[in-house]
């Protein structure tokens, strides 16, 4: 979910800076991956956008559409949130040549390189960021991870936090 985030700014002393947000009942969830070719190693990112929580039809969703882009059988590394494992347990049900699964520990957000790109993009590109309504929020949104979509250098940094090779 993202709402906006306020971070330590610089004020004229003795004024404290101020900020009016709207209404914090609306948000947004996203749902991303990123990917790298097999033979020469180019990254990629997906995303796409919600305004309610990410549920396992819309995980479903989502793979199904990576899997018509990426066209070829698929390593997919997922947390143990509910909705992902009810989505893998259907989609591997109908599809079972589609992908493999790994799962990444639980409570180990540290690990997982999607959770890097969502605090580049929250806590980075968006901070002191107040949108007019969730449109600009969304628009926000996806103008940082099509920034971040473009730079291969920057995915490559999700992996070297985590100490992941690609």
């Amino acid at each position: 979910m993202l709402q906006p985030v306020v971070r330590r700014t610089w004020a004229p002393r003795s004024e404290t800076p101020i900020q009016y947000s709207w209404d914090r009942r609306d948000r947004l969830s996203l749902i991303s991956a990123i990917t790298i070719a097999p033979r020469h190693r180019r990254l990629g990112l997906y995303f796409q956008i919600h305004e309610n929580n990410i549920s396992s039809e819309q995980v479903i969703a989502f793979l199904t559409l990576l899997h018509r882009r990426l066209r070829r059988k698929f390593i997919v590394v997922l947390d143990q949130l509910s909705a992902h494992r009810k989505a893998i347990r259907l989609l591997q049900a109908a599809h079972p040549n589609w992908f493999e699964v790994e799962w990444l520990p639980p409570y180990a957000p540290d690990l997982n390189p999607v959770e890097m790109v969502w605090n580049h993009t929250k806590y980075g590109d968006l901070a002191n960021i107040i949108p007019d309504d969730v449109h600009h929020l969304r628009q926000a949104v996806t103008d940082s991870l099509s920034n971040a979509r473009s730079q291969p250098e920057l995915l490559r940094s999700f992996f070297r936090r985590p100490r992941l090779e690609i």
